[in-house]
């Protein structure tokens, strides 16, 4: 058998030191402190949850939505909570308030380190009866505004030290979508763009993963009606509908330098769903 020589990490720039356990300070790996993020969807059910998470870590918050009360609320509620945010209404169809999104956000706090495509448009409609229309609408939403909303962020993301991409899908990016068609198909449209991105970028110091929920209590769950909740909370091994928190945890794993070593990949928080399917 050969005899290899044992790698010299010092000599290597492919290894990096590991560092003395003793010196790790878990909570420290999860701090935000002076990094700014933009989170769409921001007013309210996932994305409020995540933009108040990342505030009580220390970060900025761009809170963007539609509507202008709502971002408003949101602010009022992490700022009475002691974080510190920015309301930015924003509609993800409208390319111009898309851009203006991130040069709000850049020209406020001066940087960008964090980006959270979490704005969706979750149009129900049979496949038949699509029209290019509803697809327009559908598709400008779920995938055109997020990724041009990443393609105007890229100069300050490239800039920071610590810059991190969070693409929210759904669970409909893996299994049959049904009336959801356009919804999922867009959100695999997203997913597919989280890898390419990854591959892209994470050389040059951007790293790019997604979140794939499953059944969550949102307005969104909650306008398909008592009986599809119902049958939806079976669906999963866990057996209930998730709360919005529960995915903050994933969130601030992948926007910190906790998952420093993440890039390329989709965290699915579904209860089991798509392993029971």
């Amino acid at each position: 058998m050969a005899d290899f020589p044992a790698a010299d990490p010092a000599a290597d720039p492919r290894f990096v030191p590991r560092p003395d356990p003793a010196a790790l300070d878990a909570a420290q790996m999860f701090d935000l402190s002076g990094r700014v993020a933009i989170v769409t969807g921001g007013s309210r059910g996932i994305g409020l949850s995540i933009a108040h998470g990342f505030a009580a870590q220390g970060a900025k918050v761009v809170v963007a939505s539609r509507k202008a009360d709502a971002c408003d609320r949101a602010v009022a509620e992490i700022s009475e909570a002691g974080g510190e945010a920015l309301a930015v209404p924003t509609h993800m169809g409208d390319l111009d308030s898309v851009m203006r999104l991130a040069d709000d956000a850049a020209g406020h706090y001066g940087h960008i380190d964090i980006l959270v495509n979490n704005a969706a448009n979750p149009l129900g409609v049979p496949m038949e009866d699509i029209t290019p229309e509803i697809w327009d609408k559908s598709f400008t939403v779920n995938l055109r505004g997020p990724f041009f909303l990443f393609q105007r962020c890229l100069p300050a993301l490239l800039r920071s030290d610590h810059a991190s991409v969070i693409n929210v899908i759904s669970v409909g990016a893996y299994i049959p979508a049904g009336t959801t068609s356009m919804y999922s198909a867009a959100k695999a449209g997203l997913l597919s763009y989280t890898r390419t991105m990854a591959g892209e970028y994470s050389a040059r110091g951007i790293r790019v993963n997604a979140i794939a929920p499953g059944t969550v209590d949102t307005t969104m769950t909650r306008n398909t009606g008592p009986e599809a909740m119902a049958r939806m909370a079976g669906l999963s091994h866990i057996g209930r509908i998730g709360h919005p928190d529960e995915l903050v945890g994933a969130a601030l794993l992948l926007a910190s330098d906790a998952g420093s070593y993440i890039t390329g990949q989709c965290i699915i928080v579904d209860g089991g769903f798509v392993p029971a399917r």
